[in-house]
C-alpha cells in the first residue's frame, strides 16, 4: 500500500496462531515472521507457553490460554479451575479488541478452516467483524500440504469452502506440488474460488558453518560419531526417547559414538529426570536448543518422531528410514543405527524456501491492492 505521497507504508498484520498440543505450528509461524521483519506484525498466541524464539519487532498477544485435554478429546483452560465457557468468552472479546486496535491491512490465520475448528466460537466472529468493518483487509490461510483425516469429510470440506470463498481472499499451501498436493487429503480443492498458491515447504535452515563449529565445539575423539535424538514438543514420544538411551549403552561398547538428546519443553519433570538418570557415559539430555538445526546440520545420524518440523529440518540430510515398532527392541534398534550410520547423505531436489516466499506473496503490492469484490 501507498500513501498520498507515493512512499510505501509499512503494512499492519495481523497474525491468529494457535497450537494446542505441540509447537510444530508455532515454529512453521516463527519462520514466517522472520522474514516480515519490515512490517507492523502483531501475533496472537493463545495455547500453553512455548520456547519459540519470535524476532524481537513482533508484537506477541496472548489470549487466555486453551489446551486439549489428558485424551486430546476437547479444549480445556491451561490455567486449572478457570471456566472454559469464560475463557472463550474473555478470548472472543480481546480478539475483537486486538482487530479494532490494530485495524490491520492483512490477517493471516494459520490453519483454518481445515483445522482448528474447535476455535470457531471466536474466529466465525474475528472473520464476520473483520469483512464487515475492514473490507479492505484482505484475508490469509496459511496451511500445510497434508490434512488429518476427518469423521465426516464431506460436512468438514464443505464447511472449509464455505468459508474460505466467503471470508478469505488467499490460500497459501506450504508444500511443494511436485511432491504431494492438497488435494491428495482434500477433495474440494476445484470448488475453492479464491486464489491458491504452493511456497514450497517451511523448513528452518542451518548453514554448514553453523553445524561445522558446533561439530567442533563438542570435541569428538577421532572416529567419533554424534548421534542427535529429539521428539518435538515431548507431548509424545517418550518411548523412543529411552529406546534410544538404551541402544546408546550398547553401540557405545562397538563403536565411538555421542548422543544428545532433546526431549521437548512438555515432557513430563519426572520422566525427564528418569531420562537423565538413564543416560550412559557419552549421552546427555536436554530439554530444548534455540540452535536444533545447527544440531541437525552437525549430526551424523538424526532420530525423531518425525515431525512435519522436523522432517522439514532434516530432508537436507537425507537418506529416511521408518522406524516400526519393534525396531525400539534395544539389539534391533542398534542394528537399524548401525545400517543408518554408514549412509552418506545427499541433498534433495525439494522446494524448502516457503518462508521467504510466503512473505513475498503477503507483501505483494497485488494482494494489498486487489479490489474488493465482496
Amino acid at each position: 500500500m501507498r500513501s498520498s505521497s507515493g512512499h510505501r507504508e509499512m503494512k499492519k498484520i495481523l497474525v491468529y496462531c494457535q497450537h494446542v498440543l505441540g509447537i510444530g505450528h508455532l515454529a512453521r509461524m516463527a519462520e514466517i515472521l522472520r522474514h516480515l521483519q519490515q512490517s507492523n506484525v502483531t501475533l496472537v498466541l493463545g495455547g500453553p507457553q512455548a520456547e519459540i524464539a519470535f524476532p524481537n519487532n513482533i508484537a506477541v498477544v496472548q489470549l487466555p490460554a486453551l489446551q486439549m485435554d489428558a485424551d486430546f478429546s476437547a479444549l480445556q483452560p491451561v490455567v486449572e479451575g478457570d471456566s472454559l465457557e469464560e475463557v472463550k468468552r474473555r478470548r472472543k472479546e480481546q480478539l475483537l479488541a486486538h482487530v479494532d486496535r490494530l485495524q490491520p491491512d492483512l490477517l493471516l490465520i494459520e490453519l483454518f478452516p481445515f483445522g482448528r475448528c474447535g476455535f470457531r466460537f471466536e474466529l466465525d466472529p474475528l472473520l464476520t467483524h473483520v469483512r464487515e468493518q475492514y473490507g479492505q483487509c484482505r484475508v490469509v490461510c496459511s496451511v500445510r500440504d497434508i490434512l488429518v483425516e476427518r469423521e465426516n469429510p464431506a460436512k468438514f470440506e464443505q464447511r472449509a469452502v464455505d468459508r474460505l470463498n466467503a471470508f478469505f481472499d488467499l490460500l497459501l499451501i506450504h508444500g511443494d506440488p511436485n511432491i504431494i498436493t492438497l488435494d491428495q487429503t482434500f477433495s474440494r480443492m476445484r470448488d475453492i474460488k479464491i486464489p491458491v498458491r504452493y511456497t514450497g515447504y517451511i523448513a528452518e535452515q542451518s548453514g554448514p558453518e553453523a553445524g561445522r563449529r558446533l561439530y567442533e565445539s563438542l570435541e569428538l575423539a577421532t572416529g567419533e560419531q554424534l548421534i542427535v535424538v529429539s521428539a518435538g514438543s515431548g507431548s509424545v514420544g517418550f518411548q523412543l526417547l529411552e529406546s534410544a538411551l538404551a541402544a546408546h549403552k550398547i553401540l557405545a561398547q562397538r563403536q565411538p559414538v555421542r548422543l544428545q538428546l532433546f526431549t521437548g519443553p512438555y515432557l513430563a519433570a519426572d520422566r525427564f529426570d528418569l531420562l537423565v538418570e538413564q543416560a550412559g557415559q557419552g549421552a546427555a539430555v536436554a530439554r530444548f536448543s534455540d540452535h536444533f538445526c545447527d544440531w541437525l546440520g552437525a549430526a551424523d545420524l538424526s532420530i525423531s518422531m518425525g515431525g512435519y518440523n522436523t522432517t522439514m529440518n532434516i530432508i537436507p540430510h537425507v537418506p529416511l528410514q521408518l522406524l516400526e515398532q519393534g525396531d525400539l527392541a534395544p539389539v534391533r534398534f542398534v542394528e537399524k543405527i548401525e545400517k543408518m550410520l554408514q549412509h552418506d547423505a545427499f541433498r534433495p531436489k525439494i522446494s524448502l524456501n516457503g518462508a521467504e516466499e510466503t512473505a513475498r506473496l503477503l507483501l505483494s503490492e497485488q494482494l494489498a491492492e486487489r479490489e474488493n469484490e465482496r
